[in-house]
């Protein structure tokens, strides 16, 4: 009578009545497990070298970018194939925050541009240093395997002063940038910021260390609308003077300009008015953000495409503000709602590219690069155009 007798690593070993077939069978053993193991080393190296097999029509292109820009333009791309038609005489870096796209990498390295990692993880989870380090060792090994040049670590978490988390999140800068820097000779680690250090969104960070710690803090000059403490009503994503004195307060902080890249929006909000007054003040919602009052939050995100086309069927047509330096328009919705719709554009990017430049910051980059309309057709190329070029200033 036979009986089946599990083993380690999963094999079975089938087990006579007798002694002696018991005894044959156990001597057998050892040869299937070696050979299993044998066979599951010969399978991981296969899998780890068709992990790191180049995936670029030519091999050097797989090797990562160490030269160093004088003046970064970096980009934040987000998925898809439009980053086919990005101006690449511009690019430096290419920040992917969607899914891993070996033609991208291949493409940018053609041009000299790094293409860099997302890191994102919760603060409580990188308290524990062992944890902190198996983090940081993964996204290594992440950019090791897809050939990257770095990566940016995008946290946008609220933390508080002191606090555990704020001493982690300070080291987690500190480690990362140590430990691709060592493991990826001339690898970039960038942070991104609110475009404040004063808390906003309750991002209570320490920036000094932050910023000495990585190569470049990425500055989000946009969403300044998170937290309204005055009256309820639409406002500039990006108002000119309050963007630009943000950047004296870094430098005053003796952070070095160049490590600062002003973010720009290549994007929206679209405000649902309560009420649009006779000098086209548009009350919004109350939506309270981080003890705020009123916030962004009650209007919507639009891509530079659908303004550029919603713009030209709007009730008032282009209007600008000289106070804020942005434009806006106004239009009526089909059920009958009158919306108010700011953004920026060329007229009001170029200034701020200029500041760039006249303070001395490392560069300047968008959110996002995908949300232009790259058609063919004649005015929407020129628009891209535009908005590209408005980078490099006036």
């Amino acid at each position: 009578m036979s009986a089946s007798v599990r083993l380690s690593c999963g094999l079975i070993g089938f087990v006579d009545s007798t002694e002696t077939d018991r005894t044959q069978s156990f001597a057998v053993a050892p040869i299937f497990i070696a050979m299993s193991w044998f066979l599951f080393f010969l399978s991981t190296i296969f899998v780890c070298c068709r992990a790191n097999v180049c995936p670029c029509e030519r091999p050097e292109l797989c090797q990562q970018i160490r030269e160093e820009r004088d003046f970064e333009v970096f980009v934040f791309d987000v998925g898809g194939k439009t980053w086919k038609s990005y101006n690449w005489s511009m690019v430096t870096t290419v920040a992917t925050f969607g899914k891993y796209d070996a033609e991208l990498m291949c493409h940018a390295h053609s041009k000299g541009a790094r293409v860099v990692l997302k890191g994102d993880v919760p603060l409580s989870d990188i308290v524990d240093q062992d944890n902190r380090t198996a983090w940081i060792t993964e996204k290594v090994s992440q950019a090791k395997s897809q050939f990257m040049d770095g990566i940016n670590i995008d946290i946008e978490q609220a933390v508080e002063e002191d606090s555990p988390e704020y001493h982690a999140l300070t080291a987690l800068v500190k480690e990362s940038t140590e430990t691709f820097h060592r493991e990826i000779p001339g690898s970039q680690v960038s942070f991104d910021v609110a475009w404040s250090l004063k808390c906003i969104d309750k991002r209570c960070y320490d920036y000094i260390t932050i910023a000495e710690s990585c190569d470049l803090l990425f500055v989000m000059s946009y969403d300044e609308q998170s937290q309204i403490m005055g009256d309820c009503i639409a406002m500039a994503n990006a108002p000119l003077h309050q963007t630009l004195a943000a950047y004296d307060q870094f430098i005053e902080m003796n952070i070095d300009p160049k490590k600062l890249v002003m973010g720009v929006p290549w994007y929206g909000y679209d405000y649902p008015c309560l009420n649009l007054s006779k000098e086209g003040i548009c009350s919004i919602a109350k939506v309270p953000f981080c003890g705020a009052p009123c916030s962004d939050a009650a209007g919507k995100q639009k891509p530079y495409k659908w303004i550029m086309k919603q713009v030209n069927v709007s009730m008032s047509g282009r209007l600008w503000d000289d106070k804020q330096q942005a434009p806006y328009f106004n239009y009526e919705d089909q059920g009958g709602q009158i919306h108010q719709v700011w953004y920026d554009d060329p007229q009001s990017i170029c200034p701020k590219a200029d500041s760039v430049k006249s303070k001395g910051l490392r560069g300047i980059g968008m959110w996002n690069g995908n949300i232009l309309d790259y058609s063919d057709e004649p005015v929407a190329r020129q628009q891209t155009a535009e908005m590209w070029n408005a980078l490099l200033g006036c």
